[in-house]
């Protein structure tokens, strides 16, 4: 399973980032093999739509999952069309939101936000 996640940094020592389209990179962590790939996160950039584009990016990275503590409600719209679950964060640290992931304890992200359109930070 290819799990997904905004994160701060490219090591599995930093922090998850609590925007979701804005995050610096994402971690793409496989289940199965426990090897992590970090990569940017071009849409942290663009004038507006970020969270859209980024949940295109995972969509099209083939993510499974996504772990964040939060994300708009047009990005969710993007994520669900592609049956992507989207589960809530505890905390800020990466791996113990992979070892809750894995142990079933995370819960599913029941809510999301209009997004910021036109702000620099969602």
């Amino acid at each position: 399973m290819k799990v997904a996640m905004p994160v701060n940094g490219q090591s599995m020592q930093d922090e998850v980032c609590e925007s979701f389209g804005r995050a610096p990179f994402f971690l793409f962590y496989d289940t199965e093999s426990e090897v992590p790939n970090f990569v940017d996160n071009v849409a942290a950039k663009s004038r507006g739509g970020a969270g859209i584009q980024a949940a295109q990016s995972l969509v099209d990275a083939a993510a499974d999952v996504l772990l964040t503590p939060r994300c708009g409600e047009n990005a969710a719209e993007v994520l669900a069309a592609a049956n992507v679950a989207v589960y809530k964060t505890e905390g800020r640290s990466i791996e113990a939101n992979l070892e809750a992931f894995g142990n079933g304890s995370l819960p599913l992200l029941q809510e999301t936000h209009p997004g910021f359109h036109g702000h620099q930070n969602d």
